[in-house]
């Protein structure tokens, strides 16, 4: 009998909390009204559409620090401007799922090369690809949910649960 089944996957285990934290960021940015998109809490913040969309863009980010050596804040990116919230959750799903089936293809040796983010040419960080997806890919797009979810409380949209009870959406 030959063995047909597909090699094992290197995906370290620290990672499985990937498809989770995506989950919870697909139920954040589902609360989005289309009405508030140009709104922003302070002068000094982006708007709720803004910080949407960066938010649904940040899994090509973490793309490509697994698939790059280097990524330069400064080049022109074609990334995609979502006007409204289906526009905003259907880049986010195609992000998402190449996300995931890149994390899924890197090699174990993958994990330990080193990925830089430079500015203007400048290198301001450097880490291996698996430090790179925890901070670029996971706890960045946690870091500006948190922001987001603050966004929809003073807009007094329902905020969901997203590691237990909201005060909007109770449990039980």
């Amino acid at each position: 009998m030959t063995d047909t089944a597909a090699a094992p996957s290197a995906r370290p285990l620290a990672f499985n909390d990937l498809e989770p934290e995506l989950a919870n960021t697909r139920r954040a940015l589902e609360q989005v009204p289309d009405e508030h998109w140009d709104w922003k809490p302070h002068e000094k913040s982006m708007t709720l559409g803004r910080i949407a969309s960066h938010i649904a863009e940040l899994p090509h980010l973490a793309i490509i620090a697994l698939t790059r050596d280097e990524f330069d804040v400064a080049d022109p990116r074609d990334a995609p401007k979502p006007t409204n919230r289906e526009e905003l959750l259907r880049a986010f799903d195609q992000a998402a799922a190449s996300l995931v089936a890149t994390v899924n293809a890197v090699p174990a040796e993958g994990w330990k090369q080193t990925w830089s983010l430079k500015a203007q040419g400048r290198t301001f960080l450097t880490m291996t690809r698996a430090a790179a997806l925890r901070a670029m890919g996971i706890s960045h797009s946690i870091h500006h949910r948190g922001q987001l979810t603050v966004y929809l409380r003073l807009l007094d949209v329902p905020v969901p649960g997203l590691y237990g009870p909201s005060a909007d959406e109770k449990f039980g």
